[in-house]
């Protein structure tokens, strides 16, 4: 646990929330300033900055539990769909340096846009990506 991480304090009960699951290793709240209604976050107890430092066993509990929670939340909330959303460094909008996992259900004519527009790259230019990512 971090002492200055908010999201740490929460996650440990420090800090009050509105807690929808509970488990040795995560909480999971709702968000304060949600983008739709049942918008939550899987906090793990412990600290990790980012998806990076995130060892591989509690990645995939994390993602055992959106499962989980995904199918409740579609299911008595009455959504149409659920965004999963992961965000690492500011640029790419983390604006609390504690790994966390957005479930966010959604709803036909919710006026929420957490899309992208999809861009154009040539087959050569692909390749030369794939090859840069793959260090051939």
């Amino acid at each position: 646990m971090n002492n200055d991480c908010i999201f740490c304090k929460i996650a440990n009960g420090e800090i009050p929330s509105k807690t929808i699951y509970e488990d040795a290793d995560f909480r999971v709240i709702l968000d304060l300033g949600p983008a739709t209604k049942g918008h939550a976050l899987i906090l793990p107890k412990e600290h990790y900055a980012n998806l990076f430092e995130l060892p591989e066993d509690t990645a995939a509990a994390a993602m055992k539990v959106a499962k989980k929670l995904s199918a409740q939340m579609v299911e008595n909330l009455g959504a149409d769909g659920l965004n999963l959303v992961q965000n690492n460094g500011e640029v790419a909008g983390q604006t609390v340096k504690h790994f966390h996992l957005h479930l966010i259900p959604r709803y036909k004519d919710d006026g929420q846009n957490i899309l992208w527009n999809p861009g154009k790259m040539s087959d050569e230019e692909l390749e030369e990506i794939r090859k840069t990512i793959v260090g051939e």
